[in-house]
């Protein structure tokens, strides 16, 4: 295949990892948004408003506990069958399952069973997702197109999310403009969820036109396959994984609490509409189509690491000016603490792609990635809307959650220190590699790993 074709193909694989990926985050964000205003009163109904709104965000929640399994099951087939088709599988999964959120009858018409099934759905949307997210970094990336440009290249399935989160705020805003109040709680809210049915035949054309990347089929040649990929990545790179978990604990929790629980606490405390703050995250949402590339060009320039440290920091410092500038009900203030929370959460978000899929050798960049990616979401993003609920209720002040939001932004700064940065490594090979003794080994074929040596905080 000529240099010509190789970017050709590189270019839509991009494409298809950023369009598949705001399919998928579409699916996944417009649950946690209408789940926010709707769901609490449609499958939990309760005479006590903060009781129905903890049970709504679990349903959310387990969305993001399914997400480490949905990691385990799509990297292992990843890392084992190929890129390619297991994004195929994740699509199909997640978007079957949105839809049919969509068509699940309330607690007024079949008691506790709607909260059952929309349960059940909502765990395999997590699965869907969970299995996502690694496969379309490797996708966007595994090719020497992408060498000296993988921060800007794996942002764009990054600035999925931001597109995907666009989409879903878009659809219920536009959904809002057709009737009242009543009619979108009883009505209207079901008609996003079932558009994602238009949304994968979308996908699908356009993940099933890409080629499996060039670092896989090299694998495949040298018969370098992990016979067990997750179980490699376990054992060989716990500690990378753990890491990447702990970094990301204070970019997805805030991201959650900027755009989901803010809903809520915008609605119940600060008594604002829906209307006006679905169009501030809309806006949002739109400047993180511009920060989520620009920071992961800018990590190209001075370094994932240093990128992910700085976002990391700026985020500690943003905690309480966020809630005292929503707290005020100036409009104006409201507005500006929304519009600039997503890019500066996007300082973290957009490097952060190219700094954990760098922290893996591609036998088990699926897997590993995955996991420690996805593990955040029972550490943080899940639990990040439960937790902000009940120390509001608890304290009576939206300064216990600027608290919380710093704690975990500097659990984020820790432990980037501690992750090394690979982004001048070789990220073709798994030649050169360093790993516990005790990892289980790659098929017999594979290029040797060499056996792990001391790092510092300071690599």
């Amino acid at each position: 295949m000529s240099d010509a074709d190789l970017s050709r193909h590189a270019k839509r694989a991009v494409l298809a990892s950023t369009v598949g990926t705001m399919i998928e985050w579409y699916d996944f964000y417009l649950y946690g948004l209408v789940a926010a205003v709707v769901f609490g009163k449609l499958y939990f109904p309760s005479q006590d408003p903060y009781a129905a709104t903890l049970l709504a965000f679990s349903t959310f929640f387990l969305g993001f506990v399914a997400r480490p399994v949905g990691a385990i099951i799509f990297g292992h087939f990843g890392d084992r069958i190929g890129r390619k088709g297991t994004l195929v599988a994740t699509l199909m999964l997640m978007g079957i399952s949105t839809v049919f959120i969509g068509l699940v009858p309330t607690y007024e018409h079949i008691g506790i069973w709607g909260a059952v099934a929309l349960t059940v759905l909502r765990v395999l949307q997590g699965i869907g997702v969970g299995g996502e997210w690694g496969g379309a970094i490797a996708v966007a990336t595994e090719w020497s197109k992408f060498n000296k440009s993988r921060g800007l290249a794996a942002s764009w399935p990054q600035f999925g999310s931001p597109l995907g989160m666009l989409l879903a705020v878009g659809m219920l805003t536009l959904t809002l403009q057709f009737g009242t109040t009543e009619w979108f709680e009883t009505i209207g809210w079901r008609i996003p969820f079932l558009v994602s049915a238009l949304l994968i035949v979308v996908g699908l054309y356009i993940r099933l036109g890409v080629l499996e990347t060039p670092v896989f089929q090299r694998m495949q040649e040298k018969k370098e396959i992990a016979q067990a990929p997750v179980i490699e990545a376990v054992r060989g790179f716990w500690k990378e994984i753990l890491l990447t978990c702990l970094m990301r604990t204070g970019q997805q929790a805030p991201f959650v609490i900027f755009t989901t629980f803010l809903l809520s606490y915008g609605t119940s405390q600060l008594g604002l509409q829906k209307s006006f703050l679905f169009n501030c995250v809309l806006v949002a949402a739109t400047l993180s189509l511009f920060t989520t590339p620009f920071f992961g060009y800018l990590s190209d320039r001075i370094g994932r690491k240093r990128m992910y440290l700085i976002g990391a920091f700026t985020m500690m410092a943003f905690a309480f000016p966020y809630f005292w500038l929503l707290d005020t009900g100036v409009p104006a203030l409201i507005v500006l603490a929304i519009l600039v929370s997503l890019p500066i959460h996007d300082m973290q978000y957009a490097p952060q792609a190219a700094f954990i899929a760098e922290s893996f050798p591609p036998s088990v960049r699926y897997s590993g990635s995955s996991i420690g990616y996805q593990l955040a979401s029972i550490t943080s993003g899940g639990p990040a809307p439960i937790i902000a609920a009940f120390l509001l209720h608890t304290y009576g002040t939206s300064a216990a959650i600027s608290a919380y939001i710093a704690f975990i932004a500097a659990i984020s700064f820790v432990s980037t220190l501690f992750l090394r940065d690979r982004s001048h490594d070789d990220y073709t090979s798994n030649a050169g590699w360093v790993r516990d003794e005790a990892t289980a080994a790659v098929h017999p074929g594979a290029a040797p790993m060499a056996p792990r040596a001391a790092s510092s905080p300071s690599e």
